[in-house]
């Protein structure tokens, strides 16, 4: 099983529009160090599942029959605002597994184009081809799933958007082993505790209680960046913050 994290920014991305610190800057120059909006490629066997679709390119890179279903992990704009011109597109329908929020983003679900929504019930387990999901239910300001892969004894956990963790979905996590915890961490340490995303401390917390095998960090956003330059030591060895294109094997 493969994970590629194709993007692994907040909602404002890096570099920041108009932001002129040292991380925006440098993102400019070089563009190994922007984030793009969410969006990562799930490789198990034969199956290819696309979890999240915020990147606007979508339809360069995976042409019609190469992916089985679409994943969304909430209706926010930076985690599907790639579906809306892919709709218009002509291919066989393609199955988008989504939280049950009947608001959706815009009009997507009256005019769902070659999508076939399928809105999943939280804990629920399905199979998408070789890898089994079970969606979890996350902390944010949307109906919003995170989701529990298992694919022949390797579990991943795909964690973005949250705040903290729901106290079943916990419990869920800590009773299964997970090989591969993908979270939010958007914010550096806050002096007051966060809203709809974590912080380093939280998200930290979060690995402690869980103890998955590693950890990737993802949904950062610039200020983080900024911090972790001039804190190269504040994470463990088994936490690592993700980049765009990075390719995790389990």
């Amino acid at each position: 099983m493969r994970l590629t994290l194709l993007g692994t920014g907040d909602a404002a991305g890096v570099p920041v529009y108009g932001c002129g610190c040292l991380v925006c800057a440098r993102a400019r120059v070089d563009v190994t160090w922007r984030r793009k909006p969410s969006c990562a490629l799930l490789e198990a066997g034969d199956t290819r599942i696309l979890i999240d679709a915020g990147l606007h390119d979508l339809t360069d890179r995976f042409p019609p029959g190469s992916l089985d279903a679409i994943l969304i992990t909430h209706f926010h704009p930076d985690h599907v605002q790639g579906l809306f011109p892919w709709r218009w597109g002509k291919s066989d329908p393609i199955p988008v597994y989504c939280p049950p929020d009947t608001l959706g983003c815009a009009d997507l679900y009256k005019n769902h184009g070659l999508f076939d929504f399928r809105p999943l019930s939280k804990f629920q387990s399905l199979p998408l081809g070789a890898p089994t999901v079970t969606p979890l239910p996350l902390i944010h300001s949307k109906p919003t799933f995170g989701y529990w892969i298992d694919y022949e004894g390797l579990r991943l956990a795909y964690l973005a958007d949250t705040v903290d963790l729901p106290p079943k979905t916990e419990g869920f996590l800590h009773d299964t082993p997970v090989d591969l915890l993908v979270l939010d961490c958007t914010h550096p340490p806050q002096h007051s505790p966060p809203r709809n995303h974590n912080d380093l401390d939280l998200a930290l917390a979060i690995t402690t209680r869980i103890k998955p095998h590693h950890t990737v960090l993802t949904h950062v956003g610039h200020e983080l960046d900024a911090w972790l330059l001039d804190h190269p030591n504040a994470l463990p060895f088994c936490v690592k913050v993700g980049r765009d294109g990075l390719s995790l094997a389990l």
